[in-house]
């Protein structure tokens, strides 16, 4: 039998993936656009939503550092617990990286208007990749014990 501890820890990867997932889907499918359907002028739309992209930078990689802590080999009374498998910690690798690019690379080329049509195109596919990435390790991590680990069953 699990303690409340170990039954918290073995559950906070699901909801920090749901609550990455979750927020990227709000932000990038619903809250942007309507900013731009409903605010008056696409400039007065993009500041907002460049500052909504930025705060979920943020969301983003505390989620992604969490992550990587608790997916990592734990002794619990002495037992070593198995190691996940190298997949899902490149997911989240790979999903922080996609986030802390278009913040750091991409963004400040939107903001100075810098050929942007390629800028814009880039950071859409960095954050749709990056939706996919979380979106796939929230599946993972939403499975049997087996399939969360790795394993198919």
């Amino acid at each position: 039998m699990s303690t409340w501890p170990q039954r918290l820890r073995a559950r906070l990867p699901l909801l920090l993936a749901g609550l990455w997932w979750g927020s990227l889907s709000a932000v990038g499918f619903m809250v942007v656009p309507l900013l731009f359907a409903k605010l008056g002028t696409p400039a007065v739309a993009g500041g907002m939503a460049a500052h909504l992209f930025s705060a979920q930078t943020w969301v983003g990689t505390l989620s992604g550092l969490l992550l990587l802590m608790l997916l990592r080999p734990s002794n619990d009374g002495g037992t070593e617990a198995p190691a996940w498998p190298t997949a899902l910690l490149g997911l989240v690798l790979a999903a922080m990286l996609c986030a802390l690019v278009s913040e750091f690379g991409v963004a400040p080329r939107i903001v100075a208007r810098d050929n942007l049509k390629l800028w814009h195109s880039l950071g859409s596919g960095l954050y749709l990749l990056q939706w996919v990435l979380v979106g796939v390790l929230f599946w993972r991590l939403s499975g049997g014990p087996g399939e969360a680990r790795g394993q198919t069953t």
